[in-house]
């Protein structure tokens, strides 16, 4: 069974008249600002871990449209529940670029106080669940969130960002299947990007991508262009208003491209072909909107210049606050867990406070 790709907007810039929803020109200008953002900090990010100021970073160049249409087609009541390549979406719900970079460095102003890797972002007040490294756990996760709002009646959904790797784990069976059963209020949000780190897809399952699992769990699913941010934003809209009418969960699978490396710990050109990526740079997120934007008169070449200029400043600006913050003090490893501290950590702080004491740190 195949299952139609939704999309909206070609690869010029023009927008279907299928699309039927309204999205403000403002948020339209916001999603294009937010996407370049956002590839702006990885950029940064990637070379300063090349310098060894960070210590791990995951890109999601080509895939910002996913993260932030899915954000903007829900409201900030709703909860996100992150992967890792979804930067755009907590960028567009308000954590600040010094909050991000805080945390990327892991100094002080972390909220992680520096005990979690970079890239694991998240925010409380934000409804934006920390990223984990453990992959998949997520799913079942959000399925549980999803099924507290129903039990609450709240009129909010979970959306769970996962990719076709996450796909094959367990934890999206148990999942998607508990949130089935139920009829949870969650959208499962699969970024299909070719690659589960140097498994290509051909090479994790026979069958049409992950959308036609859908049928078997006996709900709703659908595929978009993950990068049209008209077809994501609209589909998103849609899987919302079905939750919500109590015929939840929905699944949505957005076929985008992983352009760079999975993480700062790979090599891609081991394993794609020399060229590949650049086959996708006609269908890049951040090109297209920028294109229909143009047309529209809604941007111009001036402004795009002046909004960079501004941007890469006030990036290099809470890059230089970040690395001269001071680090978290050891005494932030043992809070937090336990309400009483045992003797054993204890003794481990007393220890490791005497020894830093001795070398005069």
């Amino acid at each position: 069974m195949q299952f139609e790709k939704i999309q909206y907007l070609d690869y010029e810039g023009n927008l279907s008249k299928d699309f039927k929803r309204e999205i403000s020109n403002e948020d339209l200008v916001k999603m294009y600002k937010t996407m370049h953002l956002t590839r702006r900090i990885d950029e940064r990010c990637i070379t300063l871990q090349r310098q060894g100021v960070i210590n791990f970073v995951i890109g999601s160049r080509g895939e910002e449209g996913c993260a932030v249409a899915s954000a903007a087609a829900l409201t900030n009541d709703d909860w996100l529940f992150f992967q890792y390549r979804e930067q755009a979406a907590i960028l567009w719900r308000g954590l600040s670029t010094q909050e991000y970079m805080d945390h990327m460095l892991l100094n002080e102003n972390d909220p992680s106080l520096g005990r979690q890797m970079s890239n694991h972002y998240g925010k409380r007040e934000l409804n934006s669940v920390t990223v984990s490294s453990t992959l998949a756990t997520q799913i079942p996760n959000a399925a549980g969130a999803a099924y507290a709002m129903k039990i609450r009646n709240e009129p909010n959904v979970s959306l769970c960002f996962l990719a076709e790797g996450s796909a094959s784990e367990g934890d999206f069976h148990a999942g998607v299947h508990m949130g089935a059963v139920r009829r949870v209020p969650c959208i499962f949000f699969c970024r299909n990007n070719k690659y589960a780190i140097s498994t290509s897809t051909e090479n994790q399952y026979r069958g049409d991508g992950i959308v036609p699992r859908s049928i078997g769990y006996g709900i709703q699913g659908f595929r978009v262009d993950g990068n049209d941010v008209f077809a994501v934003f609209d589909i998103v809209k849609k899987a919302k208003e079905i939750c919500l009418s109590g015929e939840g969960p929905v699944l949505i699978e957005a076929m985008t491209y992983r352009v760079g490396a999975h993480s700062t710990a790979d090599d891609p050109t081991r394993y794609r072909k020399e060229g590949e990526a650049e086959e996708w740079d006609p269908k890049d997120p951040i090109r297209r909107l920028r294109l229909y934007l143009d047309k529209q008169g809604l941007w111009d070449e001036k402004q795009d210049q002046e909004f960079l200029d501004a941007m890469y400043a006030e990036v290099e600006d809470a890059i230089k606050i970040a690395r001269n913050t001071p680090k978290p003090g050891i005494d932030k490893m043992f809070q937090d867990v336990y309400h009483d501290v045992p003797w054993n950590l204890q003794e481990q702080y007393e220890f490791l406070q005497k020894f830093n004491e001795e070398e005069g740190h």
